[in-house]
């Protein structure tokens, strides 16, 4: 008698030994129709294997994340078999998941995304034939005999310790796999090749280079479709197009990974800044500027010139090496050493736009999401132990403020120590005690990920999520009991001791020029009237109402507001889309009607016309909703008809 326990607590019982699938069919022919694999006493298996005594079994089916990975694993050896159907001579390396899909590195003849056609055609016929995918093991000179002709093959198995080697074998296909797979080819629904690049065996130059051919699968054409959607949407909003057709910011080869900021980008940059700096100064920080290079003996003293010398540029000043500063955090502590500090004086908040540099290798510059120079919005808040959980629970709320505005969602998550850190067992078990408490009475749910601190210390990682539901990292927060004691900081407490400060390091924006790149694409360049570089542009319908179009620009801007005028000989319609082009918020014609009457001509961005707008209630109504920094332009919702 066998008895399977499942993980509501249930117990079955059955005669003999069986395979997982039969497990599956006894609770319901649905049910083990949409098995893929099953977890035994917490090891992952094929729905095929035998299962001959007392066991716990979880099953994984097409509704599980893990599901979904263990069949693009099996779509990944799919492709392999359909390119070894059209190209005999290719020789396969490896074949992992990766988010959102697969891909397979391939020593082959090089190809273009011109043939995907042909490769898919083939994936199709092999996943229409519902090929059982059957695995077997072997010993390891029995796997190297199998792939006596396989170079890549017999270096990997090479590499393996003695023992059982484990093959997949789909018809005449068989690959080298720890699986587990799908139970065959037909549970692949939906699979699409989406790129090719090239790629050296083991990431070495000396190798041979690779063809590296990228897909996705999923197990509902829906959802493959409903993801080509996304892909589509977010490459209409790339912030790297949007930011040229905006005149935003432009890169240089003079200055590899180093952003030069247009006026439009300014204007979005110093509307940014000045909200930080608002909304600070209310939540009672001060501001600070650190310089931007720094003795190296500052950095060892740190920590950092030990665990980030790779990242760091140096220059040697007066025979001296320096660096320039990849963070500013030491910088923040010369400025409180500076002098005495009491317990009455704390928590002590300090603010800081720091531009900083950092060494990218030149492969993964990517826009104004990856780049060498870039502004934190840095803050470091000095305070005594009793008063870590509410200055991070003050984070956590000036945090929630400032993402709602831009409409952005976020979820939290808690990285514990590394392997490379410093400060002792205690400080860190403190550190981290203080951050989770934090979270518990803040009382949103997160997540935590172990040995994903910092070097110095436990973070709260804030992950925002965008309009079309990408998530990205920005905001931190740092608890650090380290850089206080490297530095001697300390106060004087209500016993006229000296006592160690604790401190936080956080970020909201993160890097700035990453910020407003998330920006650009979470709003597809369609800002909120705050934000717009150009918040109003005046067209004239002809030139002899050129003088009236510059009379309202000198208005709108002694009111405060960012507006132009296009006066070029051009047709009204031309000036009237390349306006909504620039995604410039507030239309203005400026027409003899309008001149003789007093009053505006309003087009907004969704195509609406306003007519004999009032001059004073348009102006108030635009000052009104910047002021509240509103994300929907409303200015029309009272006062007017």
């Amino acid at each position: 008698m066998i008895n399977i326990t499942f993980p509501d607590g249930n117990v079955k019982q059955f005669d003999a030994a069986l395979d997982g699938f039969a497990v599956a069919k006894s609770i319901s022919e649905g049910f083990a129709r949409n098995c893929v694999a099953m977890e035994v006493d917490g090891r992952l298996m094929d729905l095929s294997a035998r299962i001959g005594s007392d066991t716990t079994i979880r099953f994984i089916t097409t509704k599980d994340s893990e599901g979904l990975e263990i069949m693009r694993h099996s779509a990944a050896h799919v492709m392999a078999q359909a390119v070894l159907n059209l190209y005999p001579d290719a020789k396969l390396t490896i074949g992992p998941t990766v988010e959102n899909g697969f891909y397979y590195d391939i020593d082959m003849e090089p190809i273009s995304e011109d043939a995907f056609g042909k490769i898919e055609a083939q994936i199709k016929k092999i996943i229409k034939a519902k090929i059982p995918i059957v695995r077997r093991e072997v010993s390891k000179q029995e796997a190297m005999d199998f792939y006596r002709n396989e170079p890549y093959k017999l270096e990997m198995i090479s590499a393996l310790e003695d023992g059982t080697i484990s093959f997949y074998s789909q018809g005449e296909f068989t690959d080298l796999c720890r699986g587990p797979h799908v139970p065959h080819t037909g549970y692949i629904k939906a699979i699409k090749l989406m790129k090719v690049s090239g790629a050296y065996w083991r990431a070495d130059p000396s190798n041979p280079q690779l063809q590296r051919i990228y897909g996705t699968a999923f197990f509902d054409k829906k959802e493959l479709n409903a993801y080509l959607n996304f892909l589509e949407e977010a490459r209409k909003r790339d912030h790297r197009k949007i930011g040229t057709a905006l005149d935003l910011f432009s890169f240089h080869d003079e200055a590899p990974g180093m952003a030069f900021f247009h006026p439009n980008g300014m204007e979005l940059w110093n509307a940014l800044l000045d909200y930080w700096r608002e909304e600070h100064r209310a939540a009672g920080y001060v501001e600070t500027k650190t310089p931007i290079i720094l003795n190296r003996l500052l950095w060892e003293k740190s920590g950092h010139w030990e665990n980030y010398r790779e990242n760091m540029y140096t220059v040697v000043i007066d025979e001296a090496e320096s660096v320039i500063k990849p963070m500013n955090c030491p910088g923040g502590m010369l400025l409180y050493k500076r002098r005495r500090y009491s317990y009455k004086d704390l928590p002590l908040r300090a603010g800081e736009i720091g531009l900083v540099h950092r060494h990218e290798l030149s492969g993964v510059l990517s826009g104004l999401f990856r780049v060498r120079a870039f502004h934190q919005d840095d803050a470091h808040i000095f305070m005594t132990p009793d008063q870590i959980t509410e200055e991070i629970l003050g984070v956590l709320k000036l945090v929630e403020r400032m993402y709602s505005t831009f409409g952005l969602g976020f979820h939290l998550e808690l990285s514990t120590r590394p392997d490379k850190s410093i400060g002792t067992d205690e400080q860190w078990e403190n550190a981290t005690s203080g951050l989770s408490s934090a979270l518990k009475i803040y009382g949103a749910e997160y997540k935590i990920n172990e040995g994903d601190g910092a070097f110095y210390g436990p973070k709260i990682d804030i992950h925002i999520k965008d309009a079309i539901g990408r998530t990205w990292q920005c905001g931190t927060i740092q608890l650090d009991m380290s850089l206080p004691e490297r530095f001697d900081l300390s106060y004087i407490g209500e016993d006229n001791d000296k006592h160690r400060p604790v401190m936080i390091h956080r970020v909201i924006y993160g890097s700035i020029e990453r910020f407003l790149g998330i920006l650009i694409e979470h709003f597809a360049g369609k800002f909120p009237l705050w934000m717009a570089p150009v918040q109003l542009i005046i067209l004239p319908i002809n030139d002899d109402l050129a003088p009236f179009a510059e009379q309202l620009h000198q208005t709108f801007e002694k009111a405060g507001l960012r507006s132009s005028v296009d006066a070029r000989t051009e047709s009204l319609k031309k000036k009237v889309r390349e306006a909504q082009l620039s995604q410039i918020p507030l239309i203005i014609t400026a027409g003899e009607k309008e001149k003789q009457a007093g009053t505006l001509s309003v087009r907004t961005l969704d195509g609406k016309v306003r007519y004999g707008v009032a001059m004073d209630m348009f102006i108030k109504n635009v000052l009104d909703n910047i002021k509240a920094r509103k994300l929907d332009l409303d200015i029309f919702e009272k006062g007017y008809s």
